[in-house]
């Protein structure tokens, strides 16, 4: 097929110019080489291609028909590699980003708009869901990368760490003076609670710790924002458990308070998600390369 192919780009040229030695400058082949070509195409079909006439050749009935063919097939053969070329070089295209709202405001934001500056032309397709379901979405192929709440245990993919987060508990001014000392996750507990929904990354992480702790959390309340974490914490309906990076605005204004424990929990992180059996796309490679480096 990829001989015929070539026999068939000969054929092409050879009808637009009407002529095998104009059509020999332009594919650099001597004209015996191109009038070859042409006779080998013509012994494979079957059928006589050209007609030789005086001022160079014409196509038969038969050649007109197949041109018709051809030639629409060559030209979408080079739309094609156009393309790639494009796609390879970040001038077009389109790059699918699975991230959750949180990772999205307070992380992602950023790095979206530099890429955006540097490569207009790529379109940005976000998708919004929980960890567990990003990661089913890029395994699934519905999105080329994934920016998640570490940690994720699955072997078929590849996690890139981009950002240390760390897990506090805060609170409004009503519980203030209850907290000023130092407590341990025992007296916590005792405290209203306000916790992201159990199906949150997050979530099953600061459980997990506390049960390591020997103590099973009991939240009062349940949310599936952050914004509402630190929301309801500042008109005192509890002690909400969020991510001090992404909470610096109120804690800076003092409009809640981190409450001290006698045991921090453990640093986590927000990482990259792809496929291992994958290899990135130069879209998606450029994204992580910014994701990393900025």
């Amino acid at each position: 097929m990829m001989v015929k192919l070539e026999l068939y780009k000969i054929f092409c040229e050879v009808a637009k110019q009407k002529s095998l030695s104009k059509a020999a400058s332009i594919l650099f082949m001597t004209q015996p080489a191109v009038s070859q070509s042409i006779m080998q195409l013509e012994r494979e079909l079957g059928l006589r291609l050209f007609t030789r006439t005086s001022r160079g050749v014409i196509l038969t009935n038969e050649g007109s028909m197949l041109f018709e063919y051809i030639n629409s097939a060559i030209n979408l053969i080079s739309k094609g590699e156009e393309k790639l070329d494009e796609w390879k070089n970040l001038s077009s295209g389109e790059l699918k980003i699975g991230v959750g709202d949180t990772i999205s405001r307070y992380f992602l934001l950023p790095y979206l708009e530099k890429f955006h500056k540097a490569y207009s032309n790529i379109k940005l397709k976000i998708i919004n869901s929980t960890t567990l379901e990003l990661c089913t979405l890029v395994k699934s192929g519905e999105t080329d990368i994934a920016i998640c709440n570490l940690p994720i245990e699955d072997p078929a993919l590849e996690i890139i760490k981009a950002m240390d987060i760390h897990d506090i508990f805060v609170c409004g001014e009503a519980y203030r003076d209850k907290l000023s000392k130092p407590i341990s996750l025992e007296e916590l507990n005792h405290f209203p609670l306000i916790l992201l929904e159990p199906k949150s990354n997050s979530r099953r992480y600061v459980e997990r710790y506390f049960l390591s702790k020997g103590v099973t959390i009991k939240p009062e309340i349940e949310l599936g924002s952050h914004d509402l974490l630190l929301e309801f914490s500042r008109i005192n309906l509890g002690i909400s458990c969020v991510v001090k990076e992404f909470s610096q605005e109120y804690l800076k204004k003092k409009i809640l308070f981190e409450v001290s424990l006698e045991e921090s929990i453990p640093k986590r992180n927000i990482g990259i998600c792809f496929l291992k059996s994958v290899s990135l796309s130069p879209t998606s490679a450029k994204f992580v390369q910014i994701l990393k480096n900025v």
